[in-house]
């Protein structure tokens, strides 16, 4: 009697090769964008209304130049309740975070999957020639992941 492979099914080679996976292909490019003299109040109708966590701060050329997060607004919460102080005036320039790690729309997925482990980041902003083009987060590298199945991973 010859011996039987019970390995079962093998999955289909996927069509797309891994290092083929650009961020710029799973980033999003509509971004909801803050400004430096918006306020923080704003921000947070914002944040809650699109029920997203954060975003990029840009100037009128759209330059970035930071990225204010529900963190930054808590923050923010905190020390008005401790001092006793309104937010009304509270501007997000006083508020973001100014250096901003970005992300090359050219780098391959898992190699951004890597950068979000190491530095903690929920997102990041990608630039083209100084402008903001879009943004990748946690999310979005989930989203290559699962579309591979983990059957080509290398």
């Amino acid at each position: 009697m010859g011996i039987k492979s019970f390995m079962g099914r093998r999955a289909k080679p996927s069509k797309g090769n891994p290092s083929d996976i650009k961020v710029s292909d799973y980033m999003t490019k509509n971004l909801i964008t803050f400004t430096p003299d918006q306020s923080v109040l704003e921000v947070m109708n914002t944040l809650i209304k699109y029920k997203i966590s954060g975003g990029p701060v840009v100037n009128e050329n759209n330059e970035l130049v930071g990225i204010i997060s529900e963190g930054d607004c808590m923050k923010q919460i905190s020390e008005s309740r401790y001092y006793n102080m309104p937010m009304d005036d509270v501007k997000v320039e006083n508020h973001m975070v100014h250096n901003v790690d970005t992300i090359d729309g050219n780098m391959n997925v898992f190699d951004a999957a890597n950068k979000f482990v190491e530095s903690k980041r929920r997102r990041f902003p990608i630039l083209e020639n100084g402008k903001l083009v879009g943004q990748i987060s946690q999310k979005d590298v989930l989203k290559a992941a699962l579309k591979l199945n983990g059957q080509t991973w290398k």
